[in-house]
């Protein structure tokens, strides 16, 4: 199938997609939080409203950036250059200042289950540096020449989707034991911090070494 990347694309893709999705941000911190205030429910709620925000993503740069390719493909890759450096930046962010992970101790009043699903897309929708991932990730995996691009970004997009979101309900229905292991282990997640670093400077380099003019 033409919208299928290549297995080499594929697993490198899987592998930074997992590493993302095991690092804690905003969003897990409000699944993880709505799941030990307010029940497993709220919880998942949260988590699907997340992943409702990143399918508007996946579909906005898929097309987004298909038309930058059909404008100007040289304007693609300074697009994948810039995007090289952005994970360079946020490889260094994640050393300097670890995860931004936070569960507060105090009970939160109930709320709808529409309620949650709509922060979660909220939380995803308003936030301007998971814009500009999506935006910088994507043509991390796709080639400038390739006239499937567009399909083979939705379906890397919905991957990484699937990927995430099977990894966060497990969390959920695990998460008195994952947020006290966060809490209690720092390292845990500082070895998470490390781990995202180098893996997104290694796609970095290549990037910017190997997709030259």
């Amino acid at each position: 199938m033409e919208f299928l990347p290549s297995i080499p694309v594929l697993t490198a893709f899987t592998i930074a997609s997992l590493i993302l999705t095991l690092t804690p941000g905003p969003d897990m911190t409000l699944f993880v939080g709505r799941a030990l205030s307010q029940g497993r429910a709220a919880g998942l709620a949260s988590l699907f409203g997340a992943s409702t925000g990143v399918v508007i993503h996946t579909l906005l740069a898929a097309f987004g950036i298909s038309a930058l390719i059909q404008a100007s493909p040289n304007g693609f890759l300074v697009l994948k250059i810039v995007g090289a450096l952005y994970l360079l930046w946020l490889a260094i962010q994640a050393i300097r200042e670890g995860s931004s992970f936070s569960i507060e101790e105090t009970k939160s009043s109930p709320k709808s289950l529409a309620s949650n699903w709509l922060t979660g897309i909220g939380i995803n929708m308003l936030n301007p540096k998971i814009i500009l991932f999506f935006i910088t990730f994507l043509p991390q995996f796709i080639s400038s020449q390739d006239p499937n691009a567009t399909g083979k970004m939705i379906f890397l997009g919905f991957y990484f989707i699937l990927i995430g979101t099977s990894c966060c309900v497990v969390i959920v229905y695990a998460v008195d034991k994952f947020a006290y292991m966060l809490k209690k282990n720092p390292k845990v997640t500082r070895a998470i911090d490390y781990l995202f670093a180098s893996v997104f400077s290694a796609f970095a380099i290549r990037i910017l070494f190997t997709e030259r003019g």
